[in-house]
């Protein structure tokens, strides 16, 4: 950590040259002899990601941004603040803290936190920052969090965790037995310390495979931002044996969506496209509560793989709306004629041809009023279900 980067005089060049071409910015070298141009550069790309994600870092003075592999992989203020309100006690610990994004949500509702971070620079780079923004109920502990809790023998209210899904030679990983630290192998000890344990995994990882590695799921929130998967949770609370919650949001510029339900063998019921179209949001697509929000909402699937539902009547859904003007059987030659348009917005579900070969063959342009659903029905038909422009 190079602390001349906080000099006023580098932090002003920094916030003049946020929006720099870089490659241009760094052949031109630094004009500051303790403080490296590549060292700037890096200053100012970090930053510059942290402008919509972290806008509390972006707004505040002196704070000192580490490379941007851990602004990319920190999580964003809107989805530390939403896992911080899952959680309830006076003492947390975080055993990989990271640039400490998540720890200021949970200070705000924690007495006290701990945040460790086995990088002992980018350690030492959020005790600066946390400083810098006057937080005083964290403190940042430089090390290995398990071996730190199992040499303390402290007892927290909870235990929150995100593993790295990176193995030691940078592959990416798809269960949390692959990730560092190893949860499974550690997860008796850490109840120890705490019948609270929140996991965070990122949307790569499956949920039932997660699921079976894991003990005492209590609940499991999926969080997307403008229909992004940004984050998985996995609330662990000992000896629990009941029915696990699964809770999905989707943060959208206007509105929140939320549907919640419990995993059970619900049965849908089927039908051909009616009045109205829906397409769930990815958070709901990742939960895999297909039937639950077909029969939480009296809807109908037009097929058990599609993941469409439909409706006589508009209904409020967690996911985009559309008015159906025709149903055809997949032809293009058809398609063509009913829609008389260069453009459109093209979506396949459960069809065998991807998006970028049906533009390729029919010529269309993206854009546009009109959307195109292809799908199979109900009758395992291949069909087109022709949309106007969205109700949302």
């Amino acid at each position: 950590m190079n602390l001349s980067i906080l000099h006023k005089d580098v932090q002003d060049f920094i916030t003049k040259n946020l929006n720099a071409d870089i490659t241009k910015l760094i052949l031109k070298g630094s004009p500051f002899t303790a403080v490296s141009i590549q060292e700037i550069a890096n200053q100012i790309v970090s930053k510059k990601k942290s402008q919509f994600k972290l806008p509390t870092w972006f707004k505040a003075e002196n704070i000192y941004y580490p490379n941007k592999l851990n602004i990319e992989q920190t999580s964003s203020e809107i989805t530390a603040k939403y896992k911080s309100e899952i959680v309830k006690g006076n003492v947390l610990i975080d055993l990989t803290g990271g640039f400490g994004v998540d720890c200021l949500a949970f200070s705000k509702q924690f007495k006290t936190v701990t945040h460790c971070e086995i990088d002992a620079v980018l350690s030492q780079i959020v005790a600066h920052n946390y400083q810098a923004l006057e937080v005083n109920n964290i403190t940042t502990v430089s090390g290995d969090g398990i071996h730190f809790l199992k040499n303390n023998n402290q007892q927290f209210d909870v235990i929150y965790i995100d593993p790295s899904r990176r193995d030691e030679v940078k592959k990416r990983v798809f269960l949390l037995q692959d990730c560092l630290p190893n949860l499974p192998e550690n997860l008796k000890s850490l109840f120890k310390y705490s019948k609270m344990i929140l996991v965070k995994t990122a949307p790569l990882l499956d949920i039932t495979a997660a699921v079976n590695e894991l003990n005492f799921v209590k609940e499991i929130h999926i969080i997307a931002v403008n229909n992004d998967v940004k984050e998985v949770l996995y609330l662990l609370e000992y000896n629990y044996t009941g029915e696990i919650q699964y809770k999905t949001i989707n943060f959208k510029k206007a509105i929140i969506e939320t549907f919640d339900f419990i995993y059970k063998d619900e049965i849908a019921n089927f039908s051909l496209p009616k009045k109205y179209l829906y397409e769930p949001n990815a958070a709901i697509l990742k939960s895999g509560g297909f039937n639950a929000i077909a029969t939480q909402l009296n809807m109908y699937k037009l097929h058990q793989h599609s993941h469409l539902y439909t409706t006589d009547v508009l209904l409020e859904f967690p996911g985009r709306r559309f008015k159906i003007a025709h149903t055809i059987p997949y032809n293009l030659k058809t398609l063509k004629r009913i829609i008389n348009t260069s453009k459109a917005n093209i979506s396949i579900r459960n069809f065998p041809e991807s998006v970028a070969k049906i533009r390729q063959r029919t010529k269309l342009k993206d854009g546009g009023d009109v959307y195109l659903f292809f799908t199979t029905n109900c009758n395992n038909e291949k069909v087109i279900v022709v949309c106007e422009k969205t109700l949302n």
